[in-house]
């Protein structure tokens, strides 16, 4: 079975989305819908009832004023979870 859920996104504004019960995730560039939904019920054991899909384009940019770095585009889903539940691991820390 190939890897759908390749990580987390753990930022400030992923974080605050959780309030919401949206979750932000790294997926594979072949996943759909249905592959990171029955994934993701299947690891944490939550129903899900939206998914939302968006790929982040490629871009270079400056380092230390002349050499180029290349970011990688990925494949992200927003995933939104039926009201009062939860996945651990995500959430903020005082």
């Amino acid at each position: 079975m190939k890897q759908i859920i390749l990580q987390p996104v753990l930022s400030e504004k992923s974080l605050a989305g959780t309030e919401n019960n949206k979750y932000i995730f790294v997926v594979a560039d072949s996943a759909n819908k249905h592959e990171v939904t029955s994934a993701l019920e299947a690891m944490y054991k939550i129903e899900v009832t939206k998914v939302n899909m968006l790929n982040t384009q490629p871009y270079n940019r400056m380092v230390r004023g002349r050499n180029m770095a290349h970011s990688k585009g990925v494949k992200k889903a927003i995933v939104t979870i039926k009201k009062g539940q939860k996945i651990e691991g995500f959430e903020f820390k005082d």
